[in-house]
């Protein structure tokens, strides 16, 4: 008996060591990484729509790795912003990419556009204004032999997601995809032939499944516009249409899938990559909304349509990851959010507009309009840049008043104070709004003021939205309806698993590096990495 725990002890020693030499072999890194973002895809659709979702979502949701929770965490949620933290690891304080547009006054075109380069002498798509690597540099600078391609329905998804050194960059522009100066693409031109033949053709509306059945309801707008009545239906040459239909999502994902198969990104030693931005669910939640049938029937064709997608993967038989997030949500238009108990739901005040603050202010103080610079009645505000010192100050105290006086207004940050802040830490769910601004805020870029909006207060005023063409719904708000976004991962044979917890977008490429053991400096990324694997391994080591 004596003898018997020592015995005993190594005997357990013995079958640790035993089970430890057994451990099955890390899973070698996957040769392709495809990369999706699906604009305005927000955690509210996702969790809304998930039950119905019968392919290539279903085969993430169901049989991958799912963040329901995942956060654009500042508060500048459009396209730009978001597209740019996906696949650098980094917070737009970081990335620079501040907003879509923002203002320099000191320069002769004042208007920044995020994905220009303005010092060409033609207009020039670029990622020069981002400041960090994306995942796709850092893997080809780290591998000559890796190949990167990007594939888009809007420009600066492309570029925020691709960065600054790519074989293959593709974006929509009015009725073809477009890449760079000299680049070709036999791949391409048979798409662009195939769209043109369909943009030639009238288009039918869509056939209502019942589950988009009981979301089928007309909402009107201003008293003269009424959304929710169209269901796709288009004639020749409405490329507008064509943008805000399942059809363009379509043909976004059989440009990829052509230029995968061109660029042999199955084949070869390295890891290669595949981003792709889908646009097509940004567009409909602007000109329908986000709780109509076409929103129900866009996300249905987006599901049958990524199945499609995987199913060509599969059939290269290439060792694939996917992961799935989007660069914002979004908020349904106000009028049917008053109709489905949203009592709080409305459209901004004109006044608060850029334009007309700045021929207010400049009126009680004698000055020439403008002196406020500003896409809208939110964000980035920019004071005259040519006014004295003491003209400045006067303007900016006046329209910080005016703003904070409004009904509509949940806070305005100015610059001073905005830098002063440290970079927010911590889990995004419990950032204060100042917080969400700061993630936000490059001290070169941003306004001399950020006004930040009250939740259920669209940015699009009621004279915009009635007019044809023009936006009924959007984003852009530091509210959670804009911020959550899903992040789905998926590996053939990965053990499924739900981690319900705030995560970010900024935990996505840390994540993929370590996944490919990509090796990268010290504090390259402000996330961090995921773990993988449900059991007690890791993918982050």
């Amino acid at each position: 008996m004596k003898n018997s725990a020592p015995a005993l002890a190594f005997l357990l020693f013995s079958a640790l060591a035993a089970g430890a030499v057994a451990q099955p072999a890390p899973k070698p890194a996957p040769k392709l990484v495809v990369a999706i973002s699906v604009d305005q895809f927000s955690a509210d659709l996702f969790a809304e729509y998930r039950q119905y979702f019968v392919g290539g979502l279903r085969r993430l949701s169901r049989e991958g790795v799912v963040f329901p929770s995942g956060y654009q965490s500042h508060a500048a949620t459009e396209t730009c912003p978001g597209h740019s933290t996906i696949l650098t690891g980094a917070h737009p304080d970081r990335t620079g990419i501040i907003a879509n547009n923002w203002f320099n006054l000191r320069l002769k075109k004042d208007k920044i556009y995020c994905a220009e380069d303005e010092s060409q002498s033609t207009y020039t798509i670029s990622a020069a204004h981002l400041k960090v690597p994306t995942l796709g540099k850092r893997m080809k600078v780290d591998n000559s032999a890796v190949r990167s391609v990007v594939v888009a329905g809007k420009d600066r998804a492309a570029v925020m997601l691709g960065g600054d050194k790519v074989d293959q960059i593709w974006w929509w522009k009015d009725k073809a995809f477009m890449g760079p100066a000299g680049q070709t693409s036999a791949a391409a031109d048979r798409i662009n032939k195939a769209v043109a033949e369909e943009l030639a053709t009238p288009r039918s509306g869509s056939a209502l499944p019942e589950i988009c059945e009981a979301r089928n309801h007309a909402v009107t707008v201003g008293g003269t516009k009424t959304v929710g009545i169209n269901h796709f239906e288009r004639n020749a040459g409405e490329n507008g249409l064509f943008r805000a239909s399942p059809d363009f999502d379509r043909a976004i994902l059989a440009l990829a899938a052509a230029v995968a198969a061109e660029m042999k990104l199955d084949e070869g030693n390295a890891t290669n990559l595949l981003a792709i931005g889908l646009s097509a669910t940004d567009y409909v939640g602007h000109t329908y909304g986000t709780e109509g049938a076409e929103m129900c029937l866009q996300l249905l064709s987006l599901d049958r349509e990524l199945g499609f997608f995987f199913d060509k993967l599969d059939a290269t038989g290439v060792d694939y990851v996917v992961v799935l997030t989007a660069d914002h949500g979004g908020h349904d238009l106000p009028e049917r959010n008053e109709e489905h108990a949203a009592t709080a739901a409305v459209r901004v005040d004109p006044h608060l507009v850029a334009s007309p603050m700045s021929q207010t202010i400049a009126q009680v103080l004698t000055l020439k309009d403008p002196v406020l610079y500003g896409e809208g009645a939110s964000g980035d505000i920019y004071v005259d840049n040519n006014l004295t010192a003491s003209q400045k100050a006067d303007v900016l105290d006046r329209a910080k008043k005016l703003y904070e006086a409004s009904p509509q207004v949940a806070r305005v940050l100015t610059h001073a104070e905005l830098q002063a802040r440290p970079r927010p830490t911590g889990s995004p769910d419990t950032w204060s709004l100042e917080d969400r601004a700061r993630a936000s805020f490059d001290p070169e870029r941003s306004g001399d003021l950020v006004v930040l909006l009250k939740p259920q207060v669209t940015p699009i005023t009621e004279e915009r939205a009635k007019l044809e063409g023009e936006y009924v719904a959007t984003h852009g708000s530091p509210w959670d309806y804009d911020r959550r976004v899903p992040i789905l991962f998926w590996r053939r044979g990965i053990t499924p698993f739900e981690q319900p917890l705030p995560v970010e977008t900024v935990d996505i490429a840390p994540t993929l590096a370590a996944l490919i053991s990509l090796k990268v400096e010290p504090g390259a990324f402000d996330g961090k990495c995921l773990d993988l694997d449900a059991g007690l391994e890791s993918t982050c080591k």
